[in-house]
């Protein structure tokens, strides 16, 4: 079985961007009075999936997709606390309506109604929800909600801990991912994204989080960002600093998936991460669409990559399904 864990609704009904075009302009004039959720019918969500995500499931050998809504629009650097658990809600809901409409084929990943400065109240509150009663696998978890300006504490402070004591007592990982940049002098997918992958591993090598949360277990996308080209800086780093080995104080909780889009990069991947800290993903029509025009092959198909990548069977069994399993465990009740 291929398990994907790294999926989005991008191809979500024009209603829900119209819904948030409404809620932003609410949000600058109470007056207009406070939308409503869209009406979506179910046969929209199917022909949205269908020939999209589905589609390219089936062509690539993919059987299931752990599904959550669009990373950059969240938009989580919107201050407005009301609106924020509004439209994670919304957002969530259709995600619960996908896996609902597509059994056996998409498992469910929840968005957090984050805002810079906002406490873990409101996420907390969401994250419960989703999993508890409508049986979601995961969250989202930014770690950057001023949208490029890294206002946040880093993710090793107490601030976020009220967060980590509900995905531990849920038995639920999160993938770090940010939304979209704010800031002009950094672009949302090809800077924000793998800026925000390499500066979070760097703060959970600094800090001591896994002693406390024992069974805390983070996904970094997009194959680490920086992080496996610069293994060795963190190794010295972590060494320089009095710090146990990456392999004993990070890799035992902290998760890199295949969101790497040539075959040099995903070949050092395999190479420098061990295999048991591996999860396939593709991110499909995602931040990187179309074809390779040196290949003629699409950039995202990265089931291509690791058929290429030379592996054992072991191995690979352990990155298209065994880690995804083992680090989302719900998972394993929708499969069933």
């Amino acid at each position: 079985m291929i398990i994907d864990c790294h999926g989005h609704y991008t191809t979500s009904p024009t209603a829900l961007s119209a819904y948030r075009k409404k809620q932003l302009a609410w949000m600058d004039d109470r007056t207009l009075g406070r939308p409503r959720p869209p009406l979506i019918s179910d046969q929209e969500i199917i022909d949205s999936i269908a020939g999209n995500q589905l589609r390219l499931m089936d062509e690539r050998g993919e059987d299931i997709m752990l599904i959550s809504p669009r990373a950059s629009g969240m938009e989580h650097h919107r201050p407005d606390r009301g609106i924020a658990r509004d439209w994670a809600r919304v957002s969530n809901d259709l995600v619960h309506r996908v896996a609902s409409l597509f059994p056996g084929r998409f498992a469910a990943v929840c968005q957090l109604p984050q805002t810079p400065g906002g406490s873990m109240v409101e996420p907390v509150r969401e994250l419960r929800r989703c999993v508890e009663e409508l049986g979601f696998v995961g969250c989202n978890l930014n770690p950057d909600p001023s949208g490029g300006f890294w206002t946040a504490r880093p993710l090793t402070d107490p601030f976020w801990f009220p967060l980590y004591e509900a995905m531990a007592e849920l038995d639920v990982p999160a993938m770090i991912h940010v939304s979209s940049s704010d800031n002009p002098a950094v672009n949302t997918l090809g800077g924000h994204y793998l800026n925000a992958d390499t500066t979070v591993f760097m703060q959970l090598v600094e800090g001591d989080l896994f002693s406390r949360f024992p069974t805390l277990r983070l996904v970094i996308p997009h194959g680490g960002g920086a992080v496996p080209y610069h293994w060795g800086r963190f190794e010295g780093l972590s060494v320089r600093m009095g710090k146990p080995p990456l392999a004993e104080s990070v890799l035992g909780n902290v998760f890199f998936d295949t969101c790497v889009y040539h075959q040099a990069g995903f070949d050092l991947l395999t190479r420098i991460v061990p295999a048991a800290n591996l999860l396939f993903a593709a991110e499909m029509l995602g931040a990187v669409r179309g074809n390779n025009p040196s290949t003629g092959a699409p950039w995202d198909d990265t089931k291509r990559y690791l058929d290429a990548a030379g592996l054992s069977f072991a191995v690979r069994r352990q990155i298209e399904e065994e880690n995804v399993r083992r680090v989302y465990p719900r998972l394993n009740k929708v499969l069933s």
